[in-house]
């Protein structure tokens, strides 16, 4: 079998003691090194005041790493659009692709938007969850217990957040008709409810591939499924998900011009150096990261190893993060490739799409290194 192929998910983490402008030029540094090593594409997560991430725009930095690569696939994991409209989203995109026409990855995702709402589950769409037993998967990888984020969602940053990405009294467009909305710009075919036409030039006709990322078996799996795109889950984010999210894009599936089968990308935190003992240390900020996170402080700029074990860890602090570090894969490459080979085969993944962040950008760029050589030797 063909190896299954590798990608990038960049954050552009600020490390403790650095500088939103070093981490933008590590990215720029780390775009360049993932197309040398085979990587097949490069994308850049979106996140709002948080002191620890300079990725506010994927689209402004995919301007700039197009600019500086001319091989590998870029793109956004994902565009929020819960605060964005159809038009801003094809027009920006647009413009990067009149300069680099055909290596644009579109990657939308629901998060963002001025008011929050719950999504059922697709009935029947959770049974992958049925076959896990003692947090595990019938191949042994780890399914942890689904974390809640309701705390969140009544904290007054997360208000904050959510207030100044939306205009006063805006209201989110439904998902569904959004994705939609940007298909027919993009293609041409737009029209509004009384017959008016709409053409974005540039934007119109761009050979970008749609992506549609979702944590669970809710509507984000359904609207890729249903309109036959391509889906990418976030094991890293999720993992307690991932199961139940692939296989309710797969049942959803309809094919399509773009795909004749489902075409599903799965998301790990790996961290990988020479032995498992140097990984770990390199690892060893994460949790205190996490936490930031999940405590609505917004992440914190990655701390060295020094400084994270300094962090006096209560057992809530513990309870707080331990899906996202229980499931981090790190080690030498032989070990995190054979994690990575169990999580494809648990989820039938046709991609793998890695996240990793260390303090030092020597560590984060030979991990990425160390992983590609391993992954190309099997």
């Amino acid at each position: 079998m063909a190896t299954t192929p590798l990608a990038v998910l960049d954050l552009i983490p600020i490390p403790a003691g650095s500088t939103a402008a070093r981490a933008l030029r590590n990215t720029i540094d780390l775009t360049q090194q993932a197309e040398r090593l085979g990587y097949t594409r490069y994308w850049f997560a979106e996140h709002h005041l948080n002191p620890g991430v300079a990725g506010t725009s994927p689209a402004v930095v995919l301007a700039l790493t197009a600019a500086a690569t001319s091989t590998i696939r870029i793109g956004s994991g994902g565009v929020q659009l819960g605060h964005r409209t159809a038009l801003s989203t094809v027009e920006e995109f647009g413009l990067i692709d009149a300069l680099h026409p055909g290596r644009l990855d579109l990657g939308l995702g629901r998060s963002g938007g001025p008011s929050v709402t719950k999504v059922p589950v697709l009935a029947g769409s959770g049974g992958a969850g049925a076959d896990v037993v003692d947090g595990r998967a019938p191949n042994g990888l780890r399914i942890p217990p689904k974390f809640s984020f309701e705390h969140l969602l009544g904290l007054p940053r997360f208000a904050l957040q959510r207030g100044l990405l939306a205009l006063p009294g805006a209201t989110s467009q439904d998902f569904g008709e959004q994705i939609d909305d940007i298909l027919a710009l993009l293609a041409g075919t737009y029209r509004s409810a009384d017959g008016e036409e709409a053409h974005v030039v540039p934007g119109e006709g761009a050979q970008a591939q749609v992506w549609i990322l979702g944590s669970s078996a809710g509507e984000s799996a359904a609207v890729a499924g249903e309109r036959g795109l391509r889906f990418a889950a976030n094991y890293h984010v999720s993992p307690a998900t991932v199961l139940e999210a692939t296989a309710a894009y797969r049942a959803a599936f309809r094919p399509s011009l773009e795909l004749a089968e489902p075409y599903v990308a799965v998301s790990a935190d790996v961290v990988v150096a020479e032995d498992d003992v140097t990984a770990r240390e390199l690892a060893t900020g994460y949790g205190l990261w996490v936490r930031s996170i999940r405590t609505a402080e917004g992440a914190i700029p990655f701390p060295t190893p020094d400084q994270a074990r300094r962090h006096e860890w209560t057992d809530a602090d513990r309870a707080l993060v331990a899906d996202r570090v229980d499931t981090q894969f790190v080690g030498s490459p032989a070990r995190v490739a054979d994690q990575l080979e169990q999580l494809r085969d648990a989820t039938g993944a046709d991609e793998l799409v890695i996240t990793t962040i260390t303090h030092d950008h020597a560590d984060r760029v030979r991990s990425y290194q160390l992983l590609a050589d391993e992954w190309l030797s099997r």
